[in-house]
């Protein structure tokens, strides 16, 4: 899906439920973020403004095979379009990272992890909201969740440890069906709860937070070098005959 087709998702009864059950999971965990720098990365910015006061002035990226559009669409632009594996900032310089439609869209996971590291200041935060592969919403193309590669809980754990971040929690959202049909819409909170009690392994998606972890690296043992007892003499240079 690109920009367009993400918008129009959003702008649907289906993708107003959806960022609904979003923003119930994620606005208590990125509370009380007064001061810090926040990026969003992929299509972040639905819940860059459901979850933190504008006065935070988050910057939003979003990536090149979606396309960009202008936000906010008053004031000061801070949406930009960016390579995922090459983010246009300085090194430590973001306190925390919203990642929404990006890591499953992206062709090297990987390298947009790591990327996500360099950018992120030590103890960083990591938010992350993927497609469950063991979900239904996975299995439809319906909706930008059945888009791209979906993931599984030891999946996120591997690729978070092989980039230096520590899990902190996991979440799940969307138990319901990704119909448009009135009757489901409606029951969508009802259906929430049931599902977090009856069967969360089952979820749309998952939400994991992580920390950007620097470990110490023991400085390797100095090289002795040792100077000669006695300091060589300088032989004299040859005569030169005339």
């Amino acid at each position: 899906m690109d920009i367009v087709d993400l918008r129009e998702f959003y702008s649907t009864r289906l993708g107003l439920a959806t960022r609904r059950c979003l923003t119930g999971q994620l606005k208590p965990r990125l509370a009380g973020l007064s001061g810090r720098r926040v990026m969003g990365l992929g299509y972040a910015m639905p819940y860059l403004m459901d979850c933190l006061d504008p006065a935070e002035a988050p910057l939003a990226f979003m990536m090149a095979r979606q396309g960009v559009f202008r936000w906010p669409e008053d004031g000061p632009v801070r949406s930009a379009l960016i390579d995922e594996c090459d983010l246009p900032l300085l090194e430590s310089v973001v306190d925390v990272a919203l990642v929404v439609h990006g890591l499953e869209l992206t062709d090297a996971p990987q390298d947009m992890l790591r990327e996500l590291w360099r950018v992120l200041a030590p103890q960083g935060r990591l938010f992350l909201v993927v497609p469950n592969r063991r979900g239904v919403w996975a299995r439809f193309d319906t909706s930008p969740f059945g888009q791209g590669q979906p993931f599984s809980r030891p999946q996120l754990s591997a690729l978070l440890k092989e980039s230096q971040f520590s899990v902190v929690s996991w979440a799940h959202a969307l138990y319901f069906p990704p119909s448009t049909r009135s009757t489901v819409l409606s029951a969508a909170a009802a259906i929430e709860g049931i599902g977090a009690r009856l069967m969360p392994a089952l979820s749309g998606v998952i939400i994991v937070e992580a920390v950007k972890q620097v470990y110490a690296v023991a400085a390797g043992k100095r090289v002795r070098r040792l100077s000669p007892r006695v300091r060589p003499a300088l032989a004299p240079a040859p005569a030169t005959r005339l």
